[in-house]
């Protein structure tokens, strides 16, 4: 069967009539090869989503001005019916014909949120499956930072792009958001808000000085006497000796606490404050303060001193991420002392409340040990990043259904790691993964069990994505789309099931 077949069930275009259609069509949709959810009707014509050996089509038929208004080519078999191309085009159509479609901000909504980096652009609609049973949760799909965008060589406008079609796909009415992760510039941060993004995540890495807690006292004294008199003297007038109060946690500023927390972090909050000030000025986006690219754990007095500086600069965020302790690596559990975790946690969190935004916790992929803490400290309000763990998904599915693929996949990753390395840091040791040709194509999958192994595939999605052969052409790249189209409903499943488990070890239960 083929969707023109289901489209002989379409009577004329009327809501009341939507859900039997559907109920008529359900047991079929797959070899209609229609996805169900994306049955949509607007001004008198049906719309949706259908699943070709080319890719996926949006199918418009009926209303003149919606087969005037998306772009695509008239069905010749077909009276008053186009087929149109998932493009950038359109889908900026869609989103002002199905606002739904279109990010907003979510800092309006007391909840907690997750990210969702999707880097293949395929994630989404498995996400969205599992998030309609979760509306105390909030997705930002279109999650992806420059370094994502160079290594997988996408842009802004197809991270977004994809986001809307998977919404529509699935039809996601709850409301999602859109973050330009860890943007560091003017630039970046202009180019996400040019593009429609509705979260910014402000990396301030290249504004702190990881050298300082290394200092001795008296070159910690010379250096900080090195700092212009008025910002010294303001910091002092502030901060120096005082104590403040933070949801019952008490702040005190001594004079060597003072002038470390100075010297690593008020280039930090400068740049914050004018990022907010003139590039954000009054967009209605979220606003994330990332200061966890440290060397060093963030202190409370450096969480306090950061957040009371942004507020009395008349800045808003949404949300802040400092830097905890223990290790945050890529694709891996959380590594370090629970019990200190827990009162690190409960310590920024009473800040965050204090000054009314959210913690969030950056690299949050796969931290199962300490969900349960955040759970039960954070009162159902905080933000989780999460993003290379469903690329993993996508090998694990790899690993399942085409063995001999991910063997090609995996040998390369090996032999590209030391690039990898450059962009991110991780402990994985390779003399620790079992050799390839020691394993039976069922002990595959237990590679993206061990640490070593993830994290290596974690970290070298890009070179893996941008490989070419000797002529130029894609060595992995359109194999692995082509499998992970044919394998949809089982990539769905993984990411189901993984972001599923997510959701459990944080102590949310489904609603619906």
């Amino acid at each position: 069967m083929s969707w023109r077949e289901f489209h002989q069930l379409l009577p004329k275009a009327g809501t009341s009539v939507l859900q039997n259609i559907q109920a008529q069509a359900e047991q079929d949709w797959d070899n209609y090869g229609v996805y169900p959810s994306s049955l949509h009707v607007l001004e008198e014509a049906w719309l949706y989503i259908i699943k070709e050996a080319a890719g996926k089509k949006l199918v418009i038929t009926g209303g003149a001005g919606l087969l005037d208004a998306f772009q695509g080519e008239f069905d010749h078999q077909l009276d008053k019916t186009k087929v149109c191309p998932l493009s950038a085009e359109n889908a900026v159509i869609l989103r002002k014909k199905f606002p739904f479609t279109a990010p907003i901000p979510l800092g309006q909504f007391p909840t907690i949120t997750i990210g969702l980096g999707d880097r293949l652009g395929l994630a989404s609609p498995g996400h969205l499956k599992l998030l309609k049973q979760y509306p105390q949760v909030r997705p930002v799909l279109a999650q992806q930072s420059i370094r994502e965008l160079n290594l997988t060589g996408r842009n802004y406008q197809q991270v977004l792009d994809a986001a809307t079609w998977a919404v529509f796909q699935e039809d996601y009415r709850a409301g999602f958001g859109a973050d330009g992760d860890h943007l560091k510039t003017d630039t970046e941060v202009q180019m996400a808000l040019d593009y429609g993004f509705t979260m910014i995540t402000l990396d301030c890495s290249e504004q702190i000085d990881n050298a300082v807690p290394d200092l001795s006292s008296s070159e910690l004294s010379a250096r900080y006497r090195s700092l212009p008199a008025d910002i010294r003297q303001h910091y002092e007038q502030t901060y120096l000796n005082q104590e403040f109060t933070a949801g019952g946690l008490m702040i005190h500023f001594g004079e060597p606490e003072l002038m470390q927390t100075v010297l690593i972090y008020h280039r930090a909050i400068e740049h914050a404050v004018r990022i907010g000030r003139e590039v954000i000025a009054d967009r209605r986006v979220d606003f994330e303060l990332s200061i966890d690219e440290t060397a060093t754990p963030t202190t409370p007095q450096a969480h306090f001193l950061v957040a009371h500086e942004i507020k009395q600069a008349g800045v808003m965020i949404n949300s802040l991420a400092p830097r905890f302790c223990g290790e945050f690596q890529k694709g891996i559990d959380y590594r370090g002392d629970l019990a200190a975790f827990e009162r690190d946690f409960k310590q920024h969190e009473a800040i965050a409340t204090t000054f009314d935004y959210k913690l969030s916790v950056h690299s949050g992929s796969d931290k199962f040990k300490v969900f349960p803490i955040i759970g039960r400290f954070a009162a159902g309000k905080y933000h989780l990043k999460t993003a290379g763990t469903n690329w993993l998904e996508a090998l694990r599915a790899v690993a399942g259904s085409e063995p001999q693929l991910f063997r090609e996949i995996f040998a390369f990753a090996l032999q590209h790691l030391s690039e990898a390395k450059q962009y991110y840091h991780i402990s994985a040791d390779p003399a620790r993964v079992p050799a390839l040709d020691t394993l039976k194509d069922r002990e595959l999958l237990d590679l993206l069990s061990r640490d070593d192994a993830r994290q290596i595939l974690h970290i070298t999605y890009g070179s893996i994505l941008q490989a070419l052969d000797r002529q130029g052409a894609s060595l992995f790249k359109e194999r692995l789309f082509s499998f992970l189209a044919e394998h949809e409903e089982q990539y769905y499943q993984n990411l189901i099931r993984h972001i599923g488990k997510h959701l459990a070890e944080l102590g949310i239960q489904p609603e619906n």
